[in-house]
């Protein structure tokens, strides 16, 4: 029996051209066929929103169809919500970045958390070294010692809870660090992604601000932006009527993983209350100084587990060049990506600003592809290059 086609959604207020339109689209759903996906969900705005474009593909399953509003799990997107309650408390003096955590932190929280060759050099670590990946700390989501970590058991599709005491414990006891925390005068700093660092700095503004890590994000960041679809598991968004959650897929087997999704500290939200985040972000609305957008890229070290990415403070950065662009000059990505193949980048070179999800358990690579291709099309109106086909 020849399974039902895919099921195509435009948002009603697109505005691009209709070779654009069309082309956006077929690359959304080529995308979703070749790599056996679920469904995507992708948006695109130019800096003034003036030009814009948001699709969804589901793929002829029989469930309901995506709509290009509906929420998703962002994952560590949320990195660039947290580094925003950072700076803005770095702004306010509730706390410097080159201070050290012990500064904020019990000496019961952060004993023994980075032991390498015998010398504990956690009182070495700063604000910065966690919001910069620079800190050398392991990665509580990534393997430990006998058994494998919380994202692969995302990508197996297998729930799991945890607290923030069982990933201090977890970091003592089970990993070890990868190197001594960088100098921050140095040139070259090494780099390692650790979503570890990310759970200690959400400790920091708590215990620096005498408030909660969900009231924090509502009353610096939400509400001021009127993000009405944007909130963390286990809370609930200001709009009421705003729909569930897309549920998270392996290619296109349904996956339930809520403890994972609320264990994570990762918010739900929409490709629209995204982009408008990143504007705001961007255009230092959530700022008090305009300089202080320029901390988010003040550096941009190689991740070495992630060697095609490099890392400032909350933020990636990733060059889209040739061989992706049919030979056009090369252009950049800066912003954030998620584990569950979440993205929000801005392309400064062309004032562009890309968002989406595929709410796939294996979903850190194939967004980037995505995002290549949409790059090509926003800036040509042509049909990116052929890809050979995607195998798993």
């Amino acid at each position: 029996m020849t399974p039902p086609p895919p099921t195509r959604t435009r948002a009603p207020d697109n505005r691009v051209p209709d070779g654009v339109d069309a082309r956006l689209m077929r690359l959304t759903e080529n995308f979703v066929a070749r790599n056996g996906f679920h469904h995507a969900n992708v948006a695109l705005a130019g800096g003034d929103g003036t030009r814009r474009w948001s699709g969804a593909v589901t793929a002829g399953t029989g469930d309901e169809p995506l709509r290009p509003d509906t929420p998703f799990f962002v994952a560590s997107i949320t990195k660039r919500f947290i580094v925003t309650l950072v700076l803005q408390a770095h702004e306010r003096g509730e706390l410097d970045l080159a201070a050290p955590v012990g500064r904020y932190l019990s000496p019961e929280t952060l004993a023994g958390l980075h032991v390498l060759g015998g010398v504990d050099r956690t009182p070495a670590i700063t604000v910065r070294h966690l919001a910069s990946h620079t800190s050398g700390l392991p990665d509580h989501l990534d393997r430990r010692r006998g058994e494998p970590g919380p994202i692969r058991l995302l990508a197996a599709g297998r729930d799991l809870a945890w607290t923030f005491e069982d990933t201090l414990r977890t970091t003592r006891e089970r990993q070890r660090p990868h190197f001594v925390p960088q100098d921050p005068a140095s040139t070259r700093q090494k780099a390692r992604y650790s979503d570890t660092g990310f759970q200690l700095l959400i400790r920091i503004v708590e215990a620096v601000t005498g408030r909660t890590y969900a009231d924090l994000l509502t009353e610096r960041i939400l509400d001021p932006l009127g993000l009405a679809h944007t909130w963390l598991p286990g809370e609930r968004p200001t709009d009421p009527a705003t729909p569930p959650p897309s549920p998270l897929h392996a290619k296109r087997r349904r996956v339930e993983v809520p403890a994972l999704i609320e264990s994570s500290n990762d918010l739900f939200s929409t490709t629209g209350d995204l982009l408008t985040f990143q504007r705001a972000l961007l255009g230092g609305a959530l700022f008090a100084h305009a300089r202080t957008v320029g901390l988010l890229t003040e550096r941009r070290n190689r991740l070495r587990n992630v060697p095609v990415l490099r890392y400032g403070l909350g933020t990636m950065s990733f060059t889209v060049g040739r061989l992706a662009t049919a030979g056009r000059r090369p252009v950049t990505l800066v912003g954030h990506s998620g584990a569950t193949g979440t993205w929000l980048f801005h392309c400064p070179e062309l004032d562009l600003h890309l968002c989406g999800t595929i709410d796939q358990t294996r979903g850190q690579a194939p967004p980037f592809r995505l995002m290549a291709g949409c790059v090509h099309v926003w800036r040509t109106g042509e049909a990116p290059p052929a890809r050979p086909a995607h195998r798993s």
